[in-house]
């Protein structure tokens, strides 16, 4: 692989604790060995464990935040995280299409905080299909899955997959606990994890996201992208006993 590091583009609320949003994604960035920008969407009131408020930034600062990165930095891949709504994401969407028409885009479809807060009750199905049109990858866990789809999460994939790629999270799989599956090129590949991972972590879903944006930045195939990214967020989930994870670098 080339030794010079690409630039990858995190949209995504500023987490104080670190866990998740932008600062686990820069983190991420960073361990894998990407250059990483970030524009915010939100200030959230929260810790690890607890979450009390959201703050959304106007459409305006979010697009002149991404403005100006854009026009300097060349960025082939651009994860989004935390948002308002559907609105804002496919403004956001257009915007980037707009400034580089080839931008791979990685959506991180966070409906509910890790501590249970409820950021999106409803998705308007047209609306969906129009972001799930213009994106390369979705990466929804098991409950997000079932929720965007209205469907049983793999049935669900499998019908969201006809418009982009999805890598489906599998910590919420009831199932097969940690079973990761990635929907691709009208194909299914099962990720099963090589080791057990007992401790869960605040933003642990953040974080394989970022880390397969920064392994896709890096040109690493998406089969090979995914499962760096799925051992990436083992180690992440393994670091320690508490609910903020260690970054390795």
């Amino acid at each position: 692989m080339s030794t010079k590091r690409p630039y990858a583009l995190t949209i995504a609320g500023f987490d104080p604790s670190g866990g998740a949003g932008i600062l686990a994604d820069i983190k991420t960035f960073e361990a894998n060995k990407v250059n990483g920008l970030a524009v915010a969407t939100s200030i959230t009131y929260q810790t690890e464990d607890t979450f009390e408020k959201v703050d959304w930034l106007s459409i305006e600062q979010i697009i002149q935040q991404t403005t100006i990165l854009l026009k300097k930095y060349k960025v082939e891949y651009c994860k989004i995280g935390l948002i308002e709504n559907i609105d804002v994401l496919l403004t956001v969407i257009k915007e980037l299409t707009k400034i580089n028409p080839i931008i791979n885009i990685i959506w991180d479809p966070i409906l509910v905080s890790s501590s249970g807060f409820v950021i999106h009750k409803k998705i308007e199905k047209e609306k969906l299909n129009e972001v799930l049109k213009s994106i390369f990858l979705i990466t929804p866990n098991w409950n997000e899955a079932e929720t965007l789809s209205g469907q049983e999460a793999m049935k669900g994939c499998e019908v969201i997959s006809q418009h982009c790629s999805v890598y489906l999270k599998g910590g919420h799989n009831k199932s097969d606990e940690g079973k990761d599956y990635l929907f691709h090129s009208g194909k299914t590949y099962p990720f099963r994890k090589k080791r057990e991972a007992p401790y869960s972590k605040h933003g642990s879903g953040c974080v394989l996201s970022a880390a397969l944006t920064s392994n896709l930045a890096r040109n690493f195939p998406m089969i090979k992208a995914c499962l760096r990214s799925k051992e990436y967020t083992t180690h992440f989930l393994n670091s320690n006993k508490i609910l903020l994870g260690y970054h390795k670098i």
